[in-house]
């Protein structure tokens, strides 16, 4: 839990336009000032960019070694990890041994299945966990997140109109996940003063997000209790 004067983390994003769309790491830096965190952030996103793309230009090696993160989240090409799962984990590693060796830790951006293809999810969810077990990382289960909602709301829609990126509801939710797993505090309460998302669909949201969170984080805590 945060103490009085809250925390201070600084996160660095590699991705693509699922986290810059609707400027992602914003939307999870007012959540932390709304609750008395401080969340400094960077993002180095390409559209369409995988994370191979991202290590083969050498800007993402470059900031993570230049400045002191707590976290620097990595975001795969959103149908990669169900495609080819064995190279979404080679790409991981590369960075996260990186990360590692600047002091840094490892969090994933579990994203989310196409609109007309829901039964990648299970795919793209074991992608993740499999390898965020294997090097320790933070997994940050948006996707688990988006099925949930998906699965018991019809509005407000996640998906824009091209069936895969996220509308402004989607990236809300993707954020409040953030929010909970790496300020292991629930977002529910906090006052949204987003256009276009009302409080009462932000309030929906921060209940989906701590819901989904709340075993990720459990499952962990009994992992390092029986190390």
């Amino acid at each position: 839990m945060a103490s009085e004067a809250g925390l201070k983390l600084k996160v660095l994003f590699i991705g693509n336009s699922f986290t810059a769309r609707n400027n992602l790491p914003e939307l999870v830096a007012q959540l932390a000032v709304a609750r008395g965190h401080q969340f400094q952030h960077q993002l180095i996103q390409a559209g369409g960019a995988s994370l191979r793309m991202h290590w083969n230009k050498g800007e993402a090696q470059k900031a993570i070694e230049q400045s002191a993160w707590d976290y620097v989240v990595l975001q795969e090409q959103s149908t990669l990890p169900v495609k080819n799962a064995l190279r979404f984990h080679e790409n991981v590693r590369l960075f996260d041994q990186a990360i590692k060796a600047a002091g840094a830790k490892t969090a994933l951006y579990l994203t989310w299945a196409r609109q007309n293809a829901p039964e990648t999810q299970a795919a793209l969810t074991d992608a993740y966990i499999s390898i965020g077990e294997a090097l320790g990382a933070k997994i940050i289960p948006a996707g688990i997140a988006w099925q949930n909602f998906i699965g018991q709301h019809a509005a407000p829609l996640l998906h824009d109109k091209d069936m895969s990126h996220p509308t402004l509801a989607g990236s809300y939710l993707a954020a409040c996940l953030f929010f909970a797993a790496l300020f292991g505090e629930s977002p529910a309460g906090v006052v949204s003063d987003l256009k276009g998302l009302s409080q009462a669909d932000a309030a929906l949201l921060q209940k989906t997000a701590w819901t989904t969170i709340k075993p990720v984080r459990r499952a962990k805590t009994n992992r390092d209790e029986g190390r």
